[in-house]
């Protein structure tokens, strides 16, 4: 058997804070650097396209899949979210990952576990409104994995423009050692953000939710002109409503950096939306840079 014929050699699977402290001592004992992709699993192309790019950022790389129960209400989608690690693990290998970190949450949050982290700034409002209880959870789970595996960088994608601005304010805020970069999100061929949770979608809902991101870059494009803020967001929610979308938790246009709210684009700015197909909730964003 030729050496490119060769099965992939199974990715090691860290299971708790002694393994993965371990493995990252060991490569930096080797002078090496290391990357961190935190997911929650079920992963597609887009996270695969995480660690394609943490790999041209570090020597080693790093995935970790845990499904954060400290980031869902009660009501929602934690005991049903997809899961599928050797699936995911057989995934990571491919794309070059040295290493899948899977945590138990009993690891992650052991009984008399009590510690929270509280977060505004970036964290209000848009999701921060509809899912009060996420960015705390997030900033938990990704506090602790930072200061786990310590990595030098993390990759996180623009699909959840809004998380990735609250990791970076806290990254800040508390002084973890770890720079934050994020990726474009990647699409399917027609337009809609890769997600684990389109698999939420029917057959025919998935026809029809392309148009979110079509109402999203055609109003990046008016307001890029200088369009009234109003009235194009106005039109948006008109049109992924006659798409035949439900309930539309929000259309905002906010600041790229701080994600405060504006009213003209005068300076780099981004324009998200969530809003419901049947049971899938569908986030989504683009960048908005004034003309000329």
């Amino acid at each position: 058997m030729t050496p490119a014929s060769q099965p992939a050699r199974p990715l090691p699977v860290l299971r708790s804070v002694e393994d993965i402290r371990a493995q990252v001592a060991a490569w930096r004992g080797g002078g090496l650097t290391v990357a961190l992709v935190p997911t929650m699993g079920a992963l597609h192309d887009g996270h695969l396209a995480l660690v394609r790019r943490a790999r041209m950022l570090a020597d080693r790389v790093i995935a970790s899949v845990f499904v954060n129960p400290a980031q869902f209400a009660p009501h929602e989608d934690f005991d049903r979210y997809p899961r599928d690690e050797a699936g995911d693990a057989a995934k990571l290998a491919s794309a070059g990952c040295d290493a899948l970190y899977a945590p138990t949450v009993r690891g992650m949050y052991p009984p008399g576990f009590a510690t929270a982290i509280s977060v505004g700034g970036p964290a209000e409002g848009l999701c921060g409104s509809f899912r009060p209880q996420m960015f705390g959870g997030v900033a938990l789970v990704v506090t602790k994995l930072f200061l786990q595996a310590l990595p030098d960088v993390a990759v996180f994608g623009e699909k959840d423009y809004q998380q990735l601005m609250v990791i970076r304010r806290f990254t800040r805020d508390l002084d973890i050692p770890v720079r934050v970069e994020g990726l474009p999100t990647v699409r399917e061929e027609d337009g809609l953000a890769m997600s684990s949770r389109n698999a939420y979608l029917a057959a025919g809902e998935r026809t029809r939710v392309p148009e979110l991101y079509r109402s999203l870059i055609a109003a990046a494009d008016a307001l890029a002109r200088g369009a009234e803020v109003d009235g194009v967001l106005t039109a948006v929610r008109g049109r992924i409503a006659e798409a035949g979308f439900g309930t539309i938790d929000y259309v905002e246009l906010r600041d790229a950096e701080t994600l405060e709210p504006v009213a003209a684009v005068e300076r780099p700015a981004r324009l998200l939306a969530a809003a419901w197909m049947g049971k899938a909730r569908l986030i989504d964003n683009v960048p908005v840079v004034p003309a000329g």
